[in-house]
């Protein structure tokens, strides 16, 4: 049953509620690196190499970076209290080897939060690539894929994706705010957004250990703390339906998924993300869905769209209640909430090091 207290029934207001027309052609949301920010990526770089530590280890204070640090501290506040996504442009990623730009991402991604395992097989750094499988298949997960991924969220507080080689079309990033689709969702429909609130159920795409349920029980949205929070992705609430114990997606519910569909796409709503080599774009999953149109690879190998990705559970994240998450979360996962438990971390409890089983993909 709805816990109608915790249900917001009139609109959210302040500056995640945003709509994307307003922000194009503002550098409001753009942090461009100055050289000398770039020369302390490179020094922080230096020093890391020089002292020989593993990337998985290396910590923000393995990583100085004596003002840029500042800049990042007011980042975490925009993702968490503000509008909830900023654009770093541009880190030139030509200049380092692959081995060299995980590095300086991981690095300047310390000083915002604690990463979390991307997938069953712990992965803390992920690779956004085409690996020529379909997202029907129920094992693929999008990144995997270069077919279109509609509007959706990730399984933690922030997303954190740096651009290493462009496709050879397409793949554009799109960002809506999750506040403007439910306000405009209550101006349109007040009847469904209860639904909302209630569970639903997201496949976990076969990364479940043995014993474990499929899928995951959680609600859509929260208003929790005083912040109006969402998850959202339409293919594994679809493909969920996969499992005879989970309860059959009803017309309203149908109703609910294309009416957040059409609002998100919304050319009054969206946000068009100009996201080129060397970019990084950082977006609180609670506040911000994403998409990224289908693109067209080139042949060769080295030349393939390659993007870095990385899952932050915030320093100063918001209140979230215990079944935001579903069983998304546990401790084998690390500091973190959120994330996907390693399958062989599930029985070790191994939560105190980020090293450990994870392997760096």
């Amino acid at each position: 049953m709805t816990n109608v207290i915790s249900v917001l029934r009139r609109s959210y207001t302040g500056p995640a509620a945003w709509k994307g027309p307003d922000l194009e052609g503002s550098d409001e949301w753009v942090l461009r690196l100055s050289p000398a920010q770039i020369d302390e990526l490179e020094a922080a770089l230096r020093a890391v190499r020089e002292r020989g530590v593993p990337l998985l280890k290396l910590s923000a204070g393995d990583f100085p970076l004596p003002t840029l640090a500042g800049e990042l501290e007011r980042i975490a506040d925009v993702l968490e209290n503000g509008r909830g996504f900023v654009l770093v442009k541009r880190i030139p990623v030509e200049r380092y080897s692959q081995a060299g730009a995980s590095t300086i991402f991981w690095g300047l991604c310390q000083h915002l939060g604690v990463p979390v395992s991307q997938n069953a097989a712990g992965h803390m750094l992920g690779h956004v690539r085409d690996t020529g499988h379909s997202i029907a298949a129920p094992a693929t997960r999008g990144y995997q894929t270069r077919e279109m991924l509609p509007f959706h969220t990730d399984g933690s507080d922030v997303l954190g994706l740096l651009y290493l080689r462009a496709a050879r079309s397409g793949g554009r990033i799109s960002v809506v705010s999750s506040a403007a689709v439910y306000n405009a969702i209550l101006a349109r429909r007040p009847d469904l957004v209860e639904g909302l609130y209630r569970t639903h159920f997201l496949d976990r795409r076969e990364e479940h250990a043995p014993g474990e349920r499929p899928y995951y029980a959680v609600p859509l949205a929260s208003w929790s703390g005083g912040k109006l929070s969402m998850r959202y992705n339409r293919c594994y609430l679809e493909s969920a339906q996969r499992f005879p114990d989970v309860s059959r997606l009803e017309r309203a519910d149908m109703e609910l998924f294309d009416l957040i569909d059409e609002l998100a796409v919304s050319p009054k709503l969206r946000l068009d993300v100009d996201f080129e080599v060397g970019d990084l774009l950082l977006l609180n999953n609670h506040a911000v869905l994403h998409s990224r149109t289908e693109y067209e690879d080139f042949d060769e190998p080295e030349q393939k769209r390659h993007v870095l990705r990385l899952w932050l559970t915030l320093q100063q994240g918001r209140e979230l209640p215990p079944d935001f998450w579903g069983d998304m979360h546990s401790s084998d996962c690390g500091p973190g909430r959120g994330g996907i438990t390693p399958r062989d971390m599930i029985a070790t409890h191994n939560s105190a090091s980020l090293g450990g089983s994870f392997r760096h993909q």
